[in-house]
């Protein structure tokens, strides 16, 4: 019998959520994802020594102070580990918007645009890249403008189910939505523990998953940030999922059958489609205390790791 992990293959996309080229060697994942986070990580490995060296002389060439040249080195790191990343995988590439411009829509638009020359400066396949963007109304209108130029985009940061819906109407390419950070919050809130089947952030992929198909959005459901394998293999069938590294090698250790849970079928029982504008979307927001915590904590965090690689190119500048 197929490891988990193969069998898990044949039914879902599986994306690795990473920025280690080896370790996306390692399991020959269809797509890659990156975040700020994980470019820090990245940055700091001797692999990437040369990229970090390329982008430092970029950033001088570029930038008008210290800040600036920063800045410019950074997006030059994290394009050059995106082109790296590019070629061991065979499909796309998430490359994230700066975290700081999430409320920001114009300024989103601007950076987005940014990376896109960057990747083609770089001799890299643009048409192989998502544009990471996280989950606010003015990232999700920027996404709009994005996507009908031609710039694919990924909606992260995704906690609720007025997100993903508002994200569909936009025509966003795929949306992210987050397991393991859904089940952190309940967990502390409710102060009990949850089996897969009952998982909050799982039941949630599964409502957006079941909404999409039933209105034939062709939005790409990519379940991310998992806390355990029951989540992973609950979500079997799901259009795609992101996981870690570590993660990935358990399923590869496992020899447990798996069970396809989520089925691009229709039935009778669904969601309404609701038409969305800004007051609905950020009186939903409001309501979901959990959303809208979960949201501002990632944006911050996200920050909180770009400023660190900031901090790390600025000295060595």
């Amino acid at each position: 019998m197929s490891n988990t992990l193969n069998q898990l293959k044949s039914m879902t996309k599986i994306v690795a959520d990473t920025g280690d080229v080896s370790a996306i060697r390692r399991y020959e994942p269809v797509d890659a994802t990156t975040n700020p986070s994980l470019i820090l990580k990245a940055a700091q490995l001797p692999a990437y020594s040369e990229l970090l060296e390329h982008a430092l002389t970029y950033g001088k060439k570029t930038g008008l102070n210290k800040e600036d040249q920063a800045r410019s080195a950074c997006d030059r790191l994290t394009v050059a580990i995106g082109k790296e990343i590019q070629q061991v995988v065979p499909g796309v590439i998430s490359t994230e918007v700066d975290a700081r411009l999430s409320y920001d829509t114009e300024a989103t638009i601007k950076k987005a645009r940014q990376l896109v020359q960057l990747y083609s400066e770089l001799g890299a396949d643009k048409n192989r890249l998502l544009i990471k963007i996280a989950s606010t109304w003015e990232g999700i209108k920027a996404a709009e403008v994005l996507e009908k130029e031609g710039i694919r985009c990924n909606l992260t940061l995704l906690f609720s189910f007025i997100q993903a819906q508002a994200c569909a109407q936009a025509g966003a390419f795929l949306i992210s939505p987050f397991v393991g950070r859904i089940l952190d919050w309940y967990k502390k809130t409710e102060g009990r523990d949850y089996t897969a089947a009952e998982d909050p952030g799982v039941l949630s992929v599964k409502k957006i998953y079941t909404y999409y198909k039933q209105h034939d959005y062709k939005t790409v459901v990519m379940g991310a940030s998992f806390r355990n394998t029951a989540e992973i293999l609950e979500l079997a069938g799901c259009d795609s999922l992101t996981v870690s590294p570590n993660l990935l090698n358990d399923l590869e250790k496992m020899d447990v059958i798996v069970e396809q849970k989520l089925f691009a079928k229709k039935n009778n029982h669904h969601e309404e489609k609701t038409v969305l504008n800004e007051r609905l979307f950020r009186w939903e927001m409001n309501e979901d205390a959990m959303a809208t915590e979960k949201l501002a904590e990632g944006i911050r965090n996200f920050a909180k790791d770009q400023m660190k690689l900031e901090q790390l190119i600025m000295s060595a500048l």
